[in-house]
């Protein structure tokens, strides 16, 4: 069964009502029940019995996501909360970096100290730290020149800060974002082929596969660089699934929303007239005559 996306997300952030001020519009996109007035909501469709939040001329109708668009919301969320997650990791080894950079003699003295104290272990267990690969690499990374690190801090922050922006242009589904987003997870592909080459593992194929897929989707569905008809096409697909809702109500109104309207009414109706009802103990009372006295 497919998911009706509209309903679901009216279900948990409400129902979207305007009201046109001109008289042809509004009169069609209303109806009237025994308990009020209902109105069609911009994104689901249904008939609701609540009062419209906004009022203006129908061109002026909020441009609200529906179907296609508002899967594609989510997606971009995703993909923007996934890119947090990156400013968030990335910043963190900057500060790591910055950290190193001010306490490189301190670490370095830490280290060798501690490496004393493993020493006799790691003799017991046959394996020899002085002509360790991975000690090695420490230790050359503890005589980096201080304006190499300062360097690589830098360039770590700006990555973050690419990152950052790159999750608030998805998460609004700004059209700048997403250009961003493309243009800047794109020109870090050759780097991971690259890293990929060097040492493959797991974590950076799957890394690899996301970005590709997400450079593709952006490309495709949001019609980027002229494909697929570019911001023309993209705008026009938007507002046919949204402020057109208006439009198609003011040439057909649907049936179905105002049998919807009216069951709710005949429901709300039936169960205000059972509420109202008295006790059965009480209606025996009432159909009762009282005795007559001898």
């Amino acid at each position: 069964m497919a998911m009706d996306w509209n309903r679901r997300h009216c279900a948990r952030r409400g129902h979207v009502l305007y009201e046109p001020l001109e008289p042809e519009y509004r009169d069609r996109i209303r109806t009237e029940t025994a308990v009020g007035t209902a109105w069609r909501c911009l994104r689901c469709g249904d008939f609701v019995l609540e009062a419209p939040r906004g009022s203006g001329p129908a061109q002026d109708a909020p441009v609200i996501p529906r179907g296609k668009a508002l899967r594609s919301l989510l997606i971009m969320r995703v993909l923007a909360v996934e890119r947090v997650f990156r400013f968030l990791l990335v910043g963190a080894a900057a500060y790591a970096v910055w950290r190193f950079e001010n306490s490189q003699r301190a670490l370095s003295q830490l280290f060798e100290n501690d490496l004393t104290l493993l020493k006799p272990l790691a003799t017991h267990w046959g394996y020899d730290l002085d002509h360790s690969s991975i000690v090695d690499t420490i230790r050359k990374s503890f005589n980096y020149k201080h304006s190499t690190l300062t360097v690589v801090a830098i360039l770590l922050v700006v990555y973050a800060a690419i990152e950052l922006i790159e999750a608030i242009g998805l998460w609004l589904a700004k059209r700048w974002g997403e250009y961003f987003a493309v243009v800047a997870t794109a020109a870090f592909l050759p780097i991971e082929i690259d890293e990929i080459i060097t040492k493959q593992s797991p974590f950076k194929i799957a890394t690899f596969v996301v970005n590709v897929l997400a450079v593709l989707y952006l490309l495709l569905a949001k019609r980027l660089f002229g494909l697929r008809g570019g911001k023309a096409a993209a705008e026009r697909e938007l507002h046919s699934a949204s402020l057109l809702e208006i439009e198609e109500a003011t040439g057909e109104t649907d049936r179905h929303g105002q049998v919807m309207a009216e069951a709710t009414a005949r429901e709300r109706v039936e169960r205000e007239r059972v509420e109202a009802r008295p006790e059965p103990r009480e209606r025996e009372r009432e159909q009762v005559p009282p005795r007559s006295a001898e």
